[in-house]
C-alpha cells in the first residue's frame, strides 16, 4: 500500500468519525461540512428524510429535538478510491435516548458514501444510510 492510499483512507476515516460527531452533538454546520454542497442524502431505510445537503440537515435539526441523546460508532470501513473519487461502505451502530421513553433505542446498519477529493479535502456528495436494523423504536420517521 503506498503512502497516499494511506493518507487517503485516514482522511476518509476522518470525515466519517467527523460527520458522526456532527450529528451526536447537533452540530448541523459541522454536518454540512462533511458533503459538497450538492450532495443528495437518503435516510429513507430508516422512514426518513431524503434530500439535498441542506435540507436534510434543516430536517435533522428539528427531529434531533426530541433526541437526548445519541452515540454513533462508524466501524468497518472499506473503501474503494480511483483517484479522486471514492466509493465507501461503513457500519454504524447507534444507541439514542429519545424524549419520553425510559429505555434506549438502537439501529445498525451501513452507510454507503460516494466521496470527491476537494480542495478542502475528502467530501460526500451522495450518503444513502443502509439500516438493517432497529430496536425499541417509538416511531422510526423520527430519528436517522
Amino acid at each position: 500500500m503506498d503512502t497516499r492510499r494511506i493518507s487517503d483512507e485516514l482522511e476518509i476515516s476522518a470525515l466519517l468519525h467527523r460527520y458522526a460527531r456532527a450529528v451526536d452533538a447537533k452540530d448541523w454546520e459541522l454536518y454540512r461540512s462533511v458533503f459538497t454542497d450538492d450532495a443528495h442524502i437518503d435516510y429513507s431505510s430508516a422512514g426518513a428524510m431524503v434530500g439535498s445537503r441542506d435540507e436534510v440537515a434543516a430536517r435533522l435539526a428539528d427531529a434531533f429535538a426530541a433526541l437526548l441523546m445519541s452515540m454513533h460508532y462508524i466501524t468497518n470501513v472499506e473503501t474503494e478510491i480511483d483517484g479522486d473519487q471514492a466509493r465507501v461502505r461503513a457500519m454504524f451502530y447507534n444507541p439514542m435516548h429519545l424524549q419520553g421513553m425510559s429505555e434506549l433505542s438502537y439501529c445498525g446498519g451501513y452507510y454507503h458514501h460516494d466521496l470527491v477529493r476537494t480542495s478542502q479535502g475528502w467530501r460526500s456528495r451522495h450518503l444513502r444510510e443502509e439500516n438493517v436494523w432497529f430496536i425499541n423504536s417509538p416511531r422510526v420517521d423520527s430519528v436517522t
